[in-house]
C-alpha cells in the first residue's frame, strides 16, 4: 500500500504547516518514504506546482520521476473508467470537462490503477459543479485520506533535535 499526494497537500505544507524554512522534517520525511516506494505523487501533480514558481518547484523539480510518477499501461484503462463515471453522474458539463482537464483526474485514475491510497486536504461534496477527490474515489472504491490521517498512520515524528 502505498499513497498518492494531492498537489494541494504540497501547497498547503508550504504555505502553512510545513514550511521549508521552519519544518524540513516535513520534506525530508516525505523523500525517505518516496525512498521506500511508501509515497508518490504524478507528474501533472508536479506540473502544477511548477506554476508557483518558487521553493516548492524546486523541491519538486530535485524529486523527478522517481517521486513524480509517469502513467503507465495500467493507468490507461482507469482514465476511462473514471472519466465514464464522471460522465454519468449529475455533474454539469462545465464541472466534468474541468474535471478531465486537471491533475484530479489523473490521480484518481492512478491511485484505481495501483490501488493506491489518495491523500488530499478535500472532503466529500454533493455539488453538481465541481467533482471533487474524495466523491470521486468513493464512488470508485478508491482509499483517500487526509495528510494528517496519512501522517498519523504512518506514525511520523517531527521531533527537535540538538540546537546546531
Amino acid at each position: 500500500m502505498a499513497y498518492l499526494l494531492d498537489t494541494n497537500v504540497f501547497i498547503q505544507a508550504k504555505n502553512l504547516h510545513y514550511g521549508f524554512d521552519f519544518c524540513p522534517a516535513f520534506w525530508e520525511w516525505l523523500i525517505a518514504q518516496n525512498q521506500a516506494e511508501r509515497v508518490f505523487s504524478i507528474e501533472q501533480v508536479q506540473d502544477e506546482i511548477a506554476e508557483g514558481a518558487d521553493e516548492l518547484t524546486t523541491w519538486a523539480s530535485e524529486q523527478g520521476l522517481a517521486f513524480f510518477l509517469r502513467a503507465d499501461a495500467r493507468v490507461l484503462p482507469a482514465l476511462t473508467v473514471i472519466a465514464n463515471w464522471a460522465n454519468t453522474q449529475s455533474f454539469t458539463p462545465a464541472a466534468v470537462s474541468t474535471f478531465l482537464q486537471v491533475a484530479d483526474y489523473h490521480l484518481v485514475a492512478y491511485a484505481l490503477a495501483h490501488q493506491h491510497i489518495l491523500v488530499t486536504h478535500e472532503i466529500p461534496a454533493n455539488s453538481i459543479n465541481r467533482i471533487k477527490i474524495p466523491s470521486a474515489c468513493i464512488a470508485n472504491g478508491i482509499r483517500w485520506m487526509t495528510p494528517y490521517a496519512m501522517l498519523r498512520h504512518e506514525r511520523a515524528r517531527f521531533v527537535l533535535g540538538p540546537q546546531p
